[in-house]
This record gives structure tokens, C-alpha cells and sequence, in this order.
């Protein structure tokens, strides 16, 4: 069975309070599939290992070998993990719901405390606690396809004082812009320095100074594949029509 399998399952189940998050000697386990396939093991926030794939079409192949890979990699196993970490996006449909019911999977087996993140927010603590200059203001944008960023703004402490929303590039605040989007549509945006990419080591490190953001993803669009609508008879019944060939015999 799959993690996007047990998702309805998993909806409903009680899980234990997350607000008890790393900074505790606690080995935390952050998942993030709002971009790439992400994976990051900290402890006591201290970054012990992070696993990234850069396909954003194999996210069900990926994520689970890549926990093993990044576990591995830090000298852990999945039993001496203490909390589950999940970035919620935005993000696109598919990839989204694949490390969202992933990540709420594990934390319900092994009945731990899991913590959902707005995904924006930790590209935004990923500049502030670079060590870099950061404007007053600022945004932080991903690529959500058809042409749109997801997109949020920040202030120099990397709280988010607006978002998460999605919409094309013109549309965005006129404020310095970090995440993939600042590369993607360079064009129209004011481009700044600062993260490009998601560092699931910092989302491990930093969840516990986030804004909860629940358990669910936060899509805010409808997925690209829906459900068809109720087809269309073409026996459609016409009363004027039997009228009009009744009086014409």
C-alpha cells in the first residue's frame, strides 16, 4: 500500500501534539515534496543528514527509499525517530499529497507528534538565517505552473505577513523575490539573492519556530485532473418536438 493509499485512512486519526519540536534533544524527521523530493534528519538542531531528488515525477518512487537513504546516512534507524516534520506546500497536486500522506503516515504507525508547515516559510528562514543582509520586506516564490508563481511575503525576520496565494508574475507585490520562481521568471520579478532551492535540513531544524499550518496541503487550486461530469443524454425528450409530429400526422 502506498502513502497517497492511506490517506483518507489516515484523516481522521488522532495524532499526538506536535507543539513539543525539536531545539529538545529530539531527533526530527522533515519531509517536503512542494518542489523536489526532500528528505532531512536533525537532532537537537544540529542537521545530521538531508537526501533531495530534483524529479518532480517521482515523488511515489522516490520518497520512501530517500527516508531510508537520508536515516541511513545520519546512523539512524526509523525507531529512534521522535517527531515527523511536513511541508504542505503550496505545491503542485500529485507531488504534494504524496509526502503530505507520507509524512502523516509514518507519525500515525509510530505514534508520533507530526507538524505541518507552510513549505514558503522555510525558504524564508532559509535567507534570514543565512546570515545575509534582508530588506524590510520581501517575498518568497515557487513555480506553480501554467505560467503562475506560488508566492508569500515576509518581513526581515522571515514571518509571513502575507499568503500563501498564486498567481501570474505581474501580479506579484513590487518587493525583492527568493525561491525558484526569481530564476523561472527573472524577466518579471525583481530577482534577489538569496535560497533557491528547499534545504530539508533547515525544515528539520526550524519547524518548531513555524507557524502551525495543520495537516492538510495547502493546494489552494483545483487539481489539473478531475472528474468528469454527468455525460449528456442525446435521447433528450422534446415535448415541442412530439407535439410538432403529432399535429403534422
Amino acid at each position: 500500500m502506498t502513502a497517497a493509499d492511506t490517506e483518507q485512512n489516515l484523516s481522521t486519526a488522532e495524532a499526538p501534539s506536535a507543539r513539543q519540536i525539536a531545539g529538545t534533544g529530539q531527533t526530527v524527521l522533515g519531509i517536503d515534496t512542494s518542489t523536489e523530493v526532500c528528505v532531512g534528519i536533525a537532532r537537537a538542531g544540529v542537521v545530521l543528514a538531508t537526501a533531495i531528488v530534483a524529479d518532480r515525477m517521482q515523488h511515489v518512487e522516490q520518497l520512501t527509499p530517500l527516508v531510508r537513504g537520508a536515516l541511513g546516512d545520519a546512523g539512524l534507524t526509523l525507531d529512534e525517530v521522535e517527531q515527523v516534520v511536513v511541508g504542505l506546500g503550496p505545491g503542485p497536486f500529485t507531488g504534494l499529497r504524496v509526502g503530505v500522506a507520507t509524512a502523516r503516515m509514518l507519525a500515525s504507525v509510530r505514534r508520533l507528534p507530526l507538524h505541518g508547515v507552510c513549505s514558503l516559510d522555510v525558504l524564508a528562514q532559509q535567507w534570514v538565517r543565512a546570515g545575509a543582509e534582508v530588506p524590510a520586506e520581501f517575498l518568497v516564490g515557487t513555480d506553480a505552473r501554467r505560467k503562475e508563481v506560488y508566492w508569500a511575503r515576509y518581513d526581515a525576520s522571515g514571518s509571513r505577513l502575507e499568503g500563501p496565494k498564486v498567481g501570474v508574475p505581474e501580479t506579484l507585490p513590487d518587493l525583492p523575490l527568493v525561491g525558484p520562481a526569481a530564476d523561472l521568471y527573472s524577466d518579471r520579478v525583481r530577482a534577489s539573492e538569496g535560497p533557491r532551492s528547499f534545504d530539508p535540513g533547515v525544515l528539520a531544524v526550524v519547524a518548531a519556530d513555524l507557524v502551525d499550518a495543520g495537516v492538510e496541503p495547502l493546494y489552494l487550486r483545483r487539481p489539473d485532473a478531475a472528474e468528469p461530469g454527468r455525460r449528456k443524454s442525446v435521447l433528450v425528450h422534446r415535448p415541442w418536438a412530439a407535439h410538432r409530429l403529432g399535429g403534422a400526422s
